[in-house]
Formats: C-alpha cells, sequence, structure tokens
C-alpha cells in the first residue's frame, strides 16, 4: 500500500510517502526563521507559511519518493490538536486530494503519531512492532506534556497531562527570559551541558504528587523572580550557564521521576519517549540512567522524529488501515481541542 501523509499542526509543513509501513520520503519544510523576530509561532503567519510550501514540499516528496499521484492508495493528514489555522491548510488538501483520486482519507491524531514513533527506525525507516511490550510512554511536545498506558498496538489511555505550562514551554519561556535567541529550548540544552545544575535549585513541582499530572508554570516564575533578584546572573557566562543547567534539571528531574514511577505503578517493563522535548539531551540522559537503574528497556524516538513530521503521520494511518479503522468522512472537520483520551488513574 502506498500512502501520502500530510502534517500541519503547527509551524512545520511535511509531506511523507510511505509504502507498507516503511518511509519513502519524509520532507520537512521549517519556519523557525519565519518566526524568530517574534520569539514565538504567530499562528497567522504559519498558516500563510503552510499554504505557501505545501505543494512544493509534496512535489518533492512523491519525486524522491518516485511515486505518482496515482499510484496512492491512501491519504492521511493530521486532523488536531494544533493551530486551527495550520491544520486546516493540510486537513483540506488531504480531503481534497483523496476526493479526486477517489482514494480513503484517514485523518490522525497528532499526539498518537508521536506515541508511536518509537517503534519507527532503521534505514530506511520503517514500523518494528515485533518485539512490542506494554509501555508506560512520555509525550513531551512543545505545548504539551502527558503520560500514557500503551496496553498494546492502538490501545492506550492518557494517565495524565498538563495543568498548565507544558515541559516544553517551561524551556522556551524560561530561555526567553533568560534572553536567549529563538528558539529557546535547544539553546538552553547546550548551555546547560556547560553549567552545574545544581548551582540553583529551582522547585521541581508536583514532583512527589500521587498524580501523574505536571505543573510547570511555578518554576517559570521562580525563574522569573531569581533572574530579577539576580540581575548580573545574565552578564557571567558561567553564572549565566549554571542558570540554564539548573532549571533544565529541575524540568527532567520531574519528567523522569513521575515517569518511572507510572512505570512501577502499572508493572510494565518497557519505558518510551517522543516528542520534541524528547531531543533535550538532559532528558535522554537522565532518563536512560534512570530506566538502566530500575531495570526497564527504554525506547527513545528517533531524533528525526521528535519534531512534527508527517512520517510518524503516515505510519499511525497505516497501523488504523492495517487494523481495518474506518476512513475519516471527507467532511470531517478540524479538532483542535482534540484529547488523546480520557484522562485515568492507574
Amino acid at each position: 500500500m502506498l500512502l501520502l501523509a500530510i502534517e500541519t499542526s503547527c509551524d512545520e509543513t511535511s509531506v511523507a510517502v510511505l509504502r507498507d509501513g516503511c518511509v519513502l520520503a519524509n520532507e520537512v519544510s521549517s519556519q523557525i526563521k519565519l518566526h524568530e523576530e517574534y520569539g514565538g509561532v504567530v499562528p497567522e503567519l504559519a498558516s500563510r507559511e503552510h499554504l505557501r510550501n505545501l505543494m512544493p514540499v509534496a512535489r518533492q516528496a512523491l519525486g524522491q519518493a518516485d511515486v505518482a499521484l496515482g499510484e496512492l492508495n491512501a491519504i492521511a493528514a493530521t486532523r488536531g490538536p494544533g493551530l486551527p489555522g495550520a491544520l486546516l491548510v493540510g486537513l483540506r488538501a488531504a480531503q481534497g486530494l483523496a476526493f479526486a483520486l477517489a482514494k480513503p482519507f484517514i485523518g490522525i491524531h497528532h499526539h498518537e503519531a508521536h506515541l508511536y514513533s518509537p517503534w519507527i527506525g532503521g534505514e530506511p525507516l520503517s514500523l518494528s512492532l515485533d518485539d512490542f511490550q506494554p509501555n508506560v510512554s512520555l509525550i513531551v511536545s512543545g505545548g504539551h506534556t502527558m503520560l500514557v498506558h500503551v496496553a498494546a498496538p492502538l490501545e492506550h489511555r492518557v494517565l495524565g497531562g498538563t495543568v498548565d505550562d507544558a515541559a516544553g514551554e517551561c524551556f522556551d519561556k524560561a530561555a526567553k527570559l533568560i534572553g536567549l535567541p529563538y528558539p529557546g529550548g535547544p539553546e538552553l540544552d547546550r548551555l546547560a551541558n556547560e553549567g552545574d545544575g545544581s548551582a540553583h535549585k529551582f522547585p521541581r513541582p508536583m514532583m512527589r504528587d500521587d498524580s501523574h499530572d505536571f505543573s510547570f508554570s511555578g518554576l517559570k516564575t521562580s525563574v522569573r523572580y531569581f533572574i530579577r533578584d539576580n540581575p548580573s546572573v545574565l552578564e557571567d557566562g558561567q553564572r549565566l550557564r549554571n542558570l540554564c543547567a539548573g532549571v533544565q534539571a529541575a524540568i527532567v528531574e520531574v519528567l523522569v521521576a513521575k515517569t518511572i514511577r507510572a512505570a512501577k505503578k502499572l508493572g510494565v517493563k518497557y519505558v518510551t519517549a517522543s516528542g520534541g522535548v524528547t531531543c533535550n539531551s538532559g532528558l535522554r540522559a537522565a532518563l536512560g540512567a534512570a530506566c538502566e537503574r530500575e531495570s526497564f528497556v527504554l525506547r527513545l524516538a528517533n531524533p528525526t522524529l521528535c519534531t512534527d513530521n508527517a512520517a510518524m503521520v503516515g505510519m499511525i494511518a497505516h497501523m488504523h488501515l492495517a487494523k481495518g479503522t474506518a476512513a475519516t468522512s471527507l467532511d470531517a472537520e478540524i479538532v483542535p481541542g482534540w484529547k488523546l483520551a480520557e484522562s485515568a488513574v492507574c
């Protein structure tokens, strides 16, 4: 089966072509430069850029895969959650293409795509569920942080999620307070690697809470007050690096502690992690060390699949089609606030 997938939920325009769960092409056009001067994603600009980029990116993907439109068997696109205008561009394009080709259309949940991305690997990228085991999965994308229990492929329930600021938002907002260039998260990570995370002890919100929820707004506020009371820290190179390391250590410790606790509660042996924040070197190292210490098998999403991309969208569409999930209506609307599942507690 040949499938074309489109992802336009935020600020990356991506199109992928897959054959039977194997990625033939995965083209991504980033908008970082466009939004850099504003210090964050401007929704209207993002939507216009998707309109400008979608067709050229689609042509690149089809050309790289050496596939003609008439050969496609199905079309998929992200339906939510995400920025409304951005989602509309990809969804309507996919629905129009599916109608023109008389092929089934599959609307995909963005977080569900992240959820199973740790099971995509190899060269070329392909889905491998041969060694699948029930797992606790940490999803840490820009505006969302959640823990999910995955009992079997396409059988999962949300354990807990973001109460206010997500981990990615806290990284970016703290970086902006510090004065780092956009996008701030990766730059904060780079500086943190050269700092001492124990030099500044920031709060670990909800870390000892019995729930599986996350809250990082208090940590962001703590960073703001610290900088207000210690403005010279921004002028001293090593103190600045220590500040970054302290912020990162606080976020990472909460994420790792809650993930390991949930895995122990559920009695699973596997832990997975995905989403843009999974590229953070501190998180990858700390989660790896914790899983080794507690004898969990850890699967991290390939760094190329951590940020928004159409390959993971196409892969989850492939899984749904293989399972026999009904096609999505060509009249279906976007769902900007689409929840992955109802909240549950172990």
